[in-house]
């Protein structure tokens, strides 16, 4: 089950309050920023820090590689 894109527009990270990495087929969202972990559960982000998964070098090394060979990119772009 994938996001509706509607509300992935607007989904931020509530730690850091940026844009995230989307991963449908992990069920996750990822701050590379934090390299925090965001489980997707029946469909519903469950973004509460508490429950983020930090993740180590390897894993962190492992999405920021998948996301580039699979073209996935942030959520929204943060104003400059």
């Amino acid at each position: 089950m994938t996001l509706d894109p509607r509300l992935l527009e607007i989904l931020a990270c509530p730690k850091d309050k940026g844009p995230l990495l989307y991963f449908a087929d992990e069920d996750a969202l990822y701050n590379p920023r934090l390299r925090l972990v965001y489980k997707v559960k029946d469909g519903i982000p469950v973004m509460l820090i508490d429950e983020a998964q930090a993740v180590d070098d390897a894993e962190a090394e492992r999405l920021e590689s998948k996301a580039a060979s699979e073209g996935i990119s942030a959520n929204w772009q943060a104003a400059s």
